[in-house]
Order: C-alpha cells, then structure tokens, then sequence
C-alpha cells in the first residue's frame, strides 16, 4: 500500500515520517498553504470587548501560531475572567500554554463533543470569540448562537491552496502506485477532486481508498465518488496512524 498524505505542512510531513519509519512507502502532498489573518492587528482590541464569564475558544492549535506570538510581540495579557476552550487536546495545550489559564476541551477535534461539555450547555448573554482561519466550524457558531451566544469569528490565518499542473500530479502519483490518499478537511477533498483531470479521476483517483477525519468528509467524498473510505477516529497523526493499521 503506497500512502499519499494531502494535509499540510508540517503535520503532513511529520505523518510521512512516521509512515516511513513502519516501513510504509508514503508521500506528502499539500493542498493549502497558511498566511497570517487580515484580522490579526485587531486582536487585542477584540480581546478587550469581552467580559467577565464570556468564551474564548480556539478549534486549532493553528491559531495560536498566529495569535499567539502576536499578542507576546504587543506585551498584551489574556484576559484572566474568561472561559478558555479548545478542540481537542494539542489546541488545549497551545492555548494554555499562551493564555496560562485553564482550558476546557473534549479528547477529539470534532465540534459535536465540544458542545457537548457542561459548560457550554448555559451561555445565553455571553460573548464567545471564536479563533479559526478564513472559514469553518460554522456549525459550531451556529449551535452557540441557537443557545443564546453572540458569536464572533476572529481570522488568525488564511488557507490558501498550493497552485499544482494537475496531469503531472497524477502521472506522478499513479507511477508511484498510490492507492491510498489521506484528507483532513472538506475543503482538500474538493482542491483533489478538482487537481485531477477527469480521465485519471475516473481511471485511479476515485478507485483510492480514502482516509478522513469524521463522518462529515465521508459523505462530502461519497458525493464526489469515493466508495473506499475509511474514518479515522480523530484528527491527529496518531488517529490517522491507527486508522491505517
């Protein structure tokens, strides 16, 4: 089984790593690249709107690679009143190691168990900040609000997709006799799908099995045509890993 990882840098490489080291033929292709958000210089003026009892929550440990340093750089405190979430627990770790504050998180990456923590069961009136990249995890937003939340997304990054010549990509990929491709967001199962001319999706890309990371990307890659799916159990390497044993 030869092993394409599509997530991006450095998580994608380090998998790659990881795969080889089982003795796994595995190669790394990223489908997004990341840019600092346009909303960054307003950070702490954000920060500076919540009160007492209101939410932070960061859906990645990406954010806080931006948000972060940012705040450090500007000599600007997290605020010490306020309840600090994450998804998953390496975006707990982040956060808690910037904000030094206790940090609520589920033990998987998916919106669904974060709503699923106490508190966050009765937040009508409270602020909720929610630290992300360009997009995604509305349906987080979404059910806060439903519960009397008002919701603000704050953009730490921007995903920006990797530019490929799709007919080198699948030539390459064919000759390396890929047959297993891992995907860890909706938005890379669409960049592949679209890379890749018709004739080599028809032929290869689609006779894959594909890795992902929760029920949702296996319908979204149902729709698209994928029938061999796998659904790793969570979104970290480890998961993924398990997924593939």
């Amino acid at each position: 089984m030869s092993i394409l990882v599509t997530r991006p840098f450095p998580e994608g490489q380090q998998l790659v790593d990881r795969l080889r080291l089982t003795g796994r033929q595995a190669w790394h292709l990223p489908l997004i690249d990341f840019l600092p958000g346009h909303q960054l210089p307003e950070f702490s003026s954000q920060l500076a709107t919540l009160n007492r009892g209101d939410l932070i929550i960061a859906v990645s440990a990406r954010v806080l690679t931006y948000v972060g340093p940012y705040l450090l750089a500007e000599n600007t405190a997290w605020p010490a009143d306020v309840n600090y979430f994450a998804i998953g627990k390496n975006s707990a770790l982040a956060l808690h190691r910037y904000c030094q504050q206790a940090v609520d998180f589920p033990e998987t990456t998916l919106s669904e168990h974060l709503l699923d923590l106490p508190l966050l069961e009765n937040i009508a009136g409270k602020n909720c900040l929610i630290l992300r990249g360009n997009n995604g995890r509305e349906l987080l937003g979404q059910t806060l609000q439903s519960r009397g939340a008002h919701v603000t997304y704050f953009e730490c990054y921007q995903r920006v997709a990797i530019n490929y010549h799709g007919a080198e990509q699948a030539f390459r990929w064919r000759q390396k006799g890929i047959s297993t491709i891992i995907v860890t967001s909706g938005e890379m199962v669409n960049l592949l799908y679209e890379l890749i001319p018709a004739l080599d999706r028809n032929e290869w890309l689609l006779h894959c099995r594909l890795v992902v990371v929760s029920e949702r990307l296996a319908t979204i890659a149902t729709d698209f045509g994928w029938r061999d799916i796998i659904v790793a159990d969570g979104a970290d390497n480890d998961a993924l890993l398990r997924a593939l044993r």
